[in-house]
């Protein structure tokens, strides 16, 4: 298939390019660069830099059989701090590239969602039946975009699919993380283990959970990678669809630091530091939606092994 992917010179964008490229897909990349790294887009695919509402100009160049969407911005605290820009770039980003979409006749889109839209949730594991409770703009503009693409399914013909993503982490194809302001546990914790930073900060540690700490679902990029090939494929006409993604294990915060420092042989200092506004004790997914509708299910699901991949990596 002749794929768009929009914001793959980023972390997910770029593992997801790579193998899209091995499956033997042609992939061109559209991406503003005001997040993404010219050098993450991988050999082999286009790259297009642009904003994602220049869509229209790439699609009407050739038949294009799907579009993969990651551009957006992703930092919930800044969306509290700044909404502005998360509905200019995620919500009315994401309307032109449907409209161009629509106007080339492009039949599949996959989107990059996101386990924010349900909030603090009433119940674990998370389904996607669960209430949408999103408590930053952010979350609020990610589940904007999933009644737009239901709309746009049912009007125009569209096959749509959601991926609902829990806490992504590891590397893959020598890609991984690579934020200008890191706020990732897992690249933070590996920082301390560089010598980048003195400690890591644990949030709150009177939380109901066994040991005190946040407990959240982690995944590995190329798992999640993974179920982009399989929505294409999955993807029906004048249907959007919604799957979350996610290993449906929870480790805490200070399980993953422990892990951390059997994988890197470091000591990396923790200090307890207050709860962050907006946290919720427990984020875990239940990807069963993913196996039956998609044929999914993680193949990379052990903590050391995605901590270890990105720790090959982050230390080159």
């Amino acid at each position: 298939m002749r794929l768009l992917v929009t914001g793959g010179a980023g972390y997910i964008g770029s593992v997801t390019t790579a193998v899209l490229l091995e499956a033997g897909h042609d992939v061109t990349v559209l991406d503003d660069l005001s997040t993404g790294h010219r050098d993450a887009v991988p050999a082999g695919a286009g790259f297009v830099e642009a904003d994602v509402t220049d869509a229209g100009r790439v699609l009407a160049a050739a038949p294009y059989d799907g579009i993969l969407h990651f551009a957006a911005r992703s930092l919930v605290g800044d969306s509290v701090a700044d909404p502005a820009p998360y509905w200019h770039t995620n919500v009315a980003g994401t309307l032109a590239l449907a409209d161009a979409a629509r106007d080339h006749a492009v039949p599949r889109f996959v989107f990059s969602s996101t386990a924010a839209v349900y909030g603090d949730p009433v119940t674990t594991p998370i389904t996607e039946m669960a209430e949408n409770r999103p408590t930053n703009p952010y979350g609020a503009a990610k589940l904007a975009v999933d009644h737009l693409l239901a709309s746009y399914a049912r009007a125009y013909g569209l096959a749509a699919v959601s991926l609902r993503y829990f806490n992504v982490a590891g590397a893959y194809a020598g890609l991984g993380e690579r934020h200008e302001r890191e706020t990732h546990l897992i690249p933070l914790v590996l920082q301390v283990a560089q010598g980048r930073r003195e400690h890591i900060t644990v949030h709150g540690t009177d939380w109901p959970t066994p040991d005190g700490t946040c407990v959240r679902d982690y995944i590995h990029v190329a798992d999640l990678a993974r179920a982009h090939l399989l929505a294409l494929d999955a993807a029906t006409p004048r249907t959007h669809e919604i799957c979350n993604l996610g290993n449906g294990v929870g480790f805490s915060v200070r399980q993953v630091i422990d892990t951390a420092r059997g994988v890197t042989g470091h000591t990396i200092p923790a200090i307890d530091g207050p709860r962050r506004a907006g946290d919720p004790a427990i984020l875990v997914a239940s990807a069963a939606r993913a196996r039956t509708f998609l044929g999914w299910k993680p193949e990379h699901p052990d903590l050391v092994r995605i901590i270890a991949d990105a720790w090959d990596l982050q230390r080159g």
